[in-house]
């Protein structure tokens, strides 16, 4: 008795690698499938918006300049009031550096002058401004995303 089936029945080394790479191709589809779903369903977390008391507002006399937040922030008074401006870069995100003309990002050369305003991209767009409140007791409270 013969063990081997007829050779019509019998699967060619051919016929194999062709089945082997459909089944791969399949597989690969299903899984990059499964890959964009999740993609498309991601759902991020809602952005907090941190919150930063910086004292008195009386402790910032008109002319004052002061960076807080860790450095990540710049508190200016004015006589018409506070503002703040984030001490990061919009071009890529690197914290700018203070000089003598104002800022300048250490990653890519953007310059801005002590405003914030843009002088010299890179960048595309001023100092980010932050906003600001002052509480019923007289505190400046800072919010930075």
């Amino acid at each position: 008795m013969n063990a081997m089936p007829p050779k019509d029945k019998q699967l060619s080394r051919r016929g194999f690698l062709g089945w082997l790479l459909k089944g791969s191709l399949a597989g690969s589809a299903l899984l990059g499938l499964g890959m964009l779903g999740r993609f498309i369903s991601f759902q991020s977390a809602a952005r907090q918006e941190n919150q930063y008391d910086l004292g008195a507002a009386s402790n910032f006399p008109a002319g004052t300049r002061k960076v807080v937040v860790d450095g990540l922030a710049m508190l200016i008074s004015t006589e018409e009031g506070f503002r703040a401006i984030s001490l990061v870069c919009p071009h890529l995100g690197c914290p700018v550096n203070m000089t003598d003309e104002g800022f300048s990002c250490p990653c890519h050369g953007s310059r801005y002058w002590p405003d914030g305003r843009l002088r010299n991209g890179p960048a595309s767009r001023p100092l980010t401004d932050l906003r600001l409140k002052i509480t019923q007791e007289g505190h400046l409270i800072l919010f930075k995303n």
